[in-house]
């Protein structure tokens, strides 16, 4: 969406107006006409998203890793796996956070296998360090 939004400034820039750059880019009058005015206002700034609406994230990255190890590499006493209440209660979160994390991690049973999310883990780590490790900006090159 940035480089979109990038798009928009550089054709408005050519000295289009609103109407020929919406043609041109194929999208709204109503879309050049928010962009252009953003820019404006706030120059490269106001091409980022602003903050969303709603309750800001309570759980920090360091928490869901430590769910995640705790998950892939240890198991309760006397147990096979690690049961949402049983985890829950072992790292001082909710069982319904514990599941959050497991259902965002492929795994939404209660009952969660190590193998069933080791895979999802190994894909979610790379795109995780290829968003860290990509500039900002290298959307507006795009």
């Amino acid at each position: 969406m940035l480089a979109r939004r990038a798009r928009v400034v550089l054709a408005c820039a050519e000295g289009l107006d609103n109407q020929a750059v919406a043609k041109k880019l194929r999208c709204s009058k109503g879309m050049v006409c928010k962009w252009r005015s953003r820019f404006l206002q706030a120059r490269l700034e106001g091409l980022y998203d602003e903050p969303r609406p709603g309750a800001l994230r309570k759980i920090s990255d360091d928490q869901v890793e430590r769910v995640v190890i705790q998950t892939l590499e240890s198991t309760p006493r006397g147990e096979t796996h690690w049961s949402t209440r049983g985890l829950a209660k072992a790292t001082g979160l909710s069982r319904m956070t514990v599941s959050r994390i497991w259902h965002a991690f492929g795994c939404p049973s209660s009952k969660c296998h190590p193998a069933k999310i080791r895979q999802r883990i190994i894909l979610w780590g790379r795109i995780y360090s290829r968003l860290k490790a990509a500039p900002v900006n290298a959307a507006l090159t795009a």
